[in-house]
């Protein structure tokens, strides 16, 4: 039986889109720093993509700077409050790529997540936080973009946002930062004046093409509805691991959530033990952030939430894509309630 992927938080199949248009990008030979037709060819590339993910995330194309991934573009953000000397702080929701540039309880600089990886809970009710007059914000819409219209509340605007071309069907490494600030950042990266100046480097066009090409896809599936249909499927999905299991607690249930993510508690069956289970059965999901997989521990996020240490180690994510169907979703229940049964007979 063919395997089912249930870890689309973590990075998504490559889109058909994106994958023409890295393959036609191959076919250009010239580098767009130069401006011989060979250059301009490239650089044509470049900024047809900038504008498509401008579309997707409503800003214009200057304000679009491509970079290795979203934690490059949240180390870009994060480096303009240190350039500035405000400091920058990040709740301990954050995902690492933002928290680990937490330096002060009280930056000039703060960071949110419009929506959290693990729990899928949407922190700014779907939409992105004005910037207050007392401070900046960084928006990580890395997981809402693609999946949930990006708006701007009383047409304000964060400081910055940050998003990934993997999450949205889009190559991997590959990331943007959005500047709406009036100044341009400081780069980290120096040495090639790349990116307007805002990031040295000769651009990764085949990727960045892949990224444009995603997010003009994505932003179709969005305007369409086709996430609805996912949720549903979570929905039902939920209902179907209730009713094998009265003791597991469904994360964020009562909040709005990203249309696609399930984060599940079933006390005293640890999480990566879950995990394991699952894909020698032929199903690919989490027990939390990509980025922490592999880290035997509970979720910083669900400790952080106010879960006890147990619970928090015996969570899973289940994050569904535009292509699961409902026969993939249930026979994971039925699966995963065939393991459920069996640990609770060991452990009696």
């Amino acid at each position: 039986m063919d395997r089912v992927y249930l870890d689309h938080n973590a990075t998504t199949p490559l889109r058909v889109e994106a994958r023409a248009a890295m393959i036609a990008a191959m076919d250009v030979v010239g580098n767009p720093s130069s401006v011989h037709a060979e250059g301009r060819a490239a650089k044509l590339l470049v900024e047809r993509a900038r504008v498509e993910v401008a579309d997707l995330v409503g800003c214009k194309p200057n304000q679009v700077i491509f970079t290795g991934s979203a934690t490059e573009a949240a180390a870009l953000a994060a480096a303009q409050a240190n350039q500035h000397g405000g400091g920058f702080s990040s709740a301990q929701t954050e995902h690492d790529c933002v928290l680990a540039w937490h330096d002060t309880d009280a930056g000039c600089l703060r960071a949110v997540s419009a929506a959290n990886s693990e729990t899928g809970v949407m922190q700014v009710d779907g939409c992105v936080v004005p910037s207050p007059d007392s401070y900046s914000v960084l928006c990580d819409i890395t997981q809402m973009a693609g999946k949930m219209p990006v708006q701007y509340r009383d047409h304000q605007t964060p400081s910055y946002m940050i998003l990934s071309a993997h999450k949205i069907g889009g190559p991997k490494g590959v990331g943007a930062l959005i500047n709406f600030t009036s100044e341009d950042p400081v780069a980290l990266l120096k040495g090639g004046g790349q990116e307007m100046g805002r990031r040295s480097g000769t651009e990764n066009i085949v990727g960045i093409a892949g990224f444009g090409a995603a997010a003009t896809a994505a932003r179709r599936d969005v305007a369409h509805g086709r996430w609805e249909r996912v949720a549903e499927l979570r929905n039902i999905l939920e209902k179907a691991l209730e009713a094998a299991s009265k003791k597991t607690i469904f994360v964020g249930k009562a909040e709005t959530r990203l249309p696609n993510t399930s984060c599940f508690i079933t006390p005293g069956w640890k999480g990566e033990t879950q995990v394991m289970q699952m894909d020698l059965s032929g199903f690919a999901i989490s027990a939390g952030s990509a980025c922490s997989s592999g880290k035997v521990r509970a979720s910083k996020v669900l400790l952080a939430m106010g879960y006890s240490e147990q619970e928090a180690a015996s969570a899973v994510r289940v994050s569904l894509g535009l292509d699961t169907s409902e026969d993939e979703i249930m026979r994971f229940a039925d699966v995963w309630a065939d393991k459920l049964t069996k640990h609770e007979a060991r452990a009696a």
